[in-house]
């Protein structure tokens, strides 16, 4: 057991040191691979995969169900949290909420359950993804205005993959072999850009770092355990869910405290440091998920 959990954690980490350490040496502008991520590589990702025969909505629909369940329930026991450390609900709640799916989920799924894991592990990508642009953002700011989702090309991706999914139209295999391709490159691309970022936060607030940064993993798994059994998960699914909740705050978080200034420093912690913690938590995760 030990040794397939090595097998599944090292190359993601070991990708993630290859960005950090190239950050510190070279210190890229990676504005511009991060727009190509999100604006190309992510939408045919999912596109990709959620049109895939392999994946149905239905079968998966409890999945999906449960990863809102994981999201919502984690900020809602980090809601307490917040008021107990005398911390802002703004600047806590998001980080513990919305987690690293995409830069270490994707990756860690495939690793861990092959084919069949990677479609349903996109789905709560992009479920998690809705929920940070509408639900995240009205946790900072209850008057932000929604129109700019509309022209996220996640968002029209995750709409088409769905519609896709749920009728499985004919397609010409040229485009479903080039939507793959592009898609594919996603998953070490979101690896090093990990790295990178990781590279460019402080360690300022320590102390709030730890303490989303362990809420996060923590929380998650508490919720999905309770969520597997209760929505009644086949063994695969469970897996996925419990390794979904054991991942640490996403990136994402940080970008969007930013474009609110929403003490993006401390968010910036809670993220590096969660990240960092990640290696003690993802093998419990997979522990688990595996067992």
């Amino acid at each position: 057991m030990l040794g397939r959990i090595l097998g599944i954690i090292l190359p993601v980490f070991a990708i993630v040191l290859v960005g950090y350490l190239y950050a510190r040496r070279v210190k890229p502008d990676m504005a511009m691979v991060n727009r190509i991520s999100m604006n190309v590589l992510a939408p045919a990702l999912v596109l990709s995969a959620l049109s895939s025969k392999e994946f149905d909505v239905a079968t998966q629909g409890p999945l999906m169900l449960a990863s809102v369940g994981v999201v919502v329930g984690s900020g809602l026991l980090a809601w307490p949290l917040a008021r107990a450390f005398r911390v802002d609900t703004r600047t806590l709640v998001p980080p513990v909420m919305f987690n690293n799916c995409g830069n270490m989920g994707l990756p860690l799924a495939v690793l861990a359950y092959g084919a069949a894991g990677f479609a349903p592990m996109v789905a709560l990508f992009t479920i998690s993804n809705l929920l940070h642009f509408t639900l995240g953002v009205w946790i900072i700011n209850h008057h932000a205005k929604f129109s700019h989702l509309l022209r996220n090309p996640i968002v029209w991706s995750t709409f088409a993959g769905f519609g896709l999914a749920l009728t499985h139209p004919p397609l010409p295999e040229f485009l479903t072999v080039s939507a793959k391709l592009v898609g594919d490159a996603l998953i070490p691309m979101m690896l090093l850009s990990l790295g990178v970022r990781l590279a460019e936060v402080r360690w300022d607030a320590i102390r709030l770092g730890l303490i989303g940064g362990i809420a996060c993993p923590v929380t998650g798994l508490a919720m999905a355990l309770v969520l597997a059994p209760a929505l009644g998960l086949d063994a695969t699914q469970r897996g996925l869910l419990l390794l979904f909740g054991a991942l640490p705050p996403a990136v994402l978080n940080f970008m969007v405290a930013e474009s609110f200034r929403q003490e993006p420093h401390k968010v910036a912690s809670i993220v590096l440091i969660g990240n960092l913690l990640s290696v003690l938590f993802v093998p419990i995760g997979l522990t688990l998920a595996l067992h």
